[in-house]
C-alpha cells in the first residue's frame, strides 16, 4: 500500500494517479485539498488522522474510504509521519529558563502518560497505542534509508554522569564507531545513551573537539537538574552544529515510561515511545551489526538477556555481535559475560560474542563482522 505522508506526496501521486484507492494518507491537513478528494477515486482508501472539512469527510465516507479521525486533547498527535528531534521535543525550552522546560512537548507528554496510566483511560490508551505504531512505522522507513546492515546499538546504564572515565570511554567509542560508517543507535537517554549519541555528533568535527566539548559538559555532569544538564548540551550543540552532510548523525530510541530520564539531545533522530517493551525489543532487533554494552545495572541486564534470546534462537535469521565493553565490570562486578559464554556455547552467536576494554578493538572487531556478513 502506498502512504502519502506530505502535502506533496499527496499532490504528486494524484496528479499521475487520480486515484487514491490502496493508498494511506497519514496526518495531512487536506482543509485546502477537499477539491482534490472529490476529483479522485477514493474507494480503498485510508485517512489516518488527517485533518477534513465537513464535506470531505461526508464525501469520504459515502464513497467506501476508511477514515481514522484525529484524537483532540493531546499534547502529542497519534497519527505522526516522522520522528521526533530534540527541536520538536523540547519546543518552548528556554535555556537559562529551567522551568520552561514543564511546557515541552517531552514533559507534558509524560505527563499525560502518568495521568492515562492512572485512570486506565481507555481513549488515552488507545492514542499511545496508535502513536508507537506510527513511530515504528516512521522508524522502519528511516532505517531503509540508512542501512538497516549498519546500525550498532549502545546500551548502558542511565546513571553514568559526565564526568565518569565509563562516560568518556563510550563517546570516544560512539565517535569512532560513526568515523567507521556505522550508524549509532541508543536508549536515547542520559548515561551512557547520551555519551554514545553525544560521541556520534562530535564525529562531524575535529577529533579535538571532543575533549573541549567534555569539558563543557563537565559542568552539568547529571540530569538533575535536567534544566542545568540541558543547557550544557544545547550549548556544545550551539558551538559544533550539524553540518548539512549529516556526518554525526544517531538514533535515539527513548520512552515515556520512564519520562523522569529526559531524551538526549545528540541523537540527531529520535523514536520515542510510551511502551517501553516495544521501545526496547525493537532496539536490540534493528541493531543488525551488533549491540555494544556499556555498565550498566539492571534495565542494561535485561537489555543483554533479550539480545541473547534473540541470537539465541536467530530470531531474525541471523546471529549478531555481542560486545562487553569493560571486561572486568561485566566478569566480576556484574559477571553476566561468563553466562553468556556459558549459554552460547554451541550456537553460532558464540563466534561474535567478546569483551574488550579499549575503543579500537570493539571498532575493528565490528568492522571484521560486518564485512564478512556481506
Amino acid at each position: 500500500m502506498m502512504e502519502l505522508e506530505s502535502l506533496e506526496a499527496f499532490d504528486g501521486y494524484l496528479d499521475s494517479h487520480k486515484s487514491l484507492t490502496d493508498t494511506a494518507c497519514q496526518g495531512l491537513d487536506l482543509r485546502e485539498r477537499s477539491w482534490r478528494l472529490f476529483e479522485a477515486d477514493v474507494r480503498g482508501a485510508f485517512f489516518l488522522g488527517c485533518r477534513l472539512e465537513a464535506s470531505a469527510l461526508e464525501y469520504l465516507n459515502d464513497q467506501g474510504a476508511c477514515v481514522f479521525p484525529t484524537i483532540e486533547g493531546l499534547p502529542f498527535r497519534s497519527f505522526r509521519a516522522e520522528l521526533y528531534d530534540a527541536a520538536e521535543l523540547y519546543d518552548g525550552y528556554v535555556p537559562g529558563d529551567h522551568a520552561s522546560y514543564d511546557v515541552t512537548p517531552d514533559a507534558t507528554s509524560y505527563h499525560s502518560h502518568k495521568q492515562t496510566a492512572q485512570a486506565l483511560d481507555v481513549v488515552g490508551t488507545l492514542a499511545e497505542r496508535i502513536h508507537d505504531h506510527a513511530i515504528d512505522n516512521a522508524l522502519h522507513q528511516h532505517l531503509a534509508k540508512v542501512g538497516i546492515g549498519s546500525v550498532v546499538a549502545i546500551m548502558g546504564g542511565h546513571g553514568l554522569t559526565r564526568t565518569d572515565d565509563a562516560y568518556i570511554q563510550v563517546a570516544r567509542l560512539g565517535r569512532a564507531l560513526t568515523a567507521a560508517g556505522f550508524y549509532l543507535a541508543t536508549g536515547g537517554g542520559p548515561g551512557a545513551m547520551e555519551a554514545a549519541n553525544f560521541g556520534a555528533w562530535m564525529a562531524a568535527h575535529p577529533v579535538e573537539a571532543l575533549d573541549e566539548a567534555l569539558e563543557m559538559l563537565a559542568g552539568a555532569a547529571t540530569f538533575e537538574p535536567v534544566g542545568e544538564w540541558l543547557d550544557a548540551a544545547f550549548a556544545v550543540r550551539a558551538k559544533w552544529p550539524q553540518p548539512d552532510s549529516g556526518a554525526g548523525a544517531s538514533l535515539g530510541v527513548p520512552t515515556w515510561h520512564y519520562g523522569h530520564e529526559p531524551p538526549n539531545v545528540f541523537a540527531t533522530e529520535i523514536a520515542k515511545y510510551f511502551a517501553n517493551s516495544i521501545r526496547e525489543d525493537g532496539l536490540l532487533a534493528i541493531a543488525l551489526a551488533g549491540v555494544v554494552f556499556a555498565p550498566g545495572s539492571a534495565g542494561t541486564i535485561q537489555e543483554i538477556f533479550q539480545d541473547a534470546a534473540q541470537n539465541h534462537y536467530e530470531s531474525f535469521g541471523k546471529a549478531s555481535p555481542m560486545v562487553f565493553f569493560d571486561v572486568d565490570y561485566w566478569t566480576n562486578v556484574k559477571p553476566i559475560y561468563p553466562v553468556l559464554r556459558q549459554l552460547a556455547a554451541g550456537k553460532k552467536y558464540a563466534e561474535v560474542l567478546t569483551a574488550f576494554d579499549e575503543v579500537d578493538p570493539i571498532v575493528d572487531f565490528l568492522v571484521a563482522c560486518k564485512a564478512s556478513a556481506l
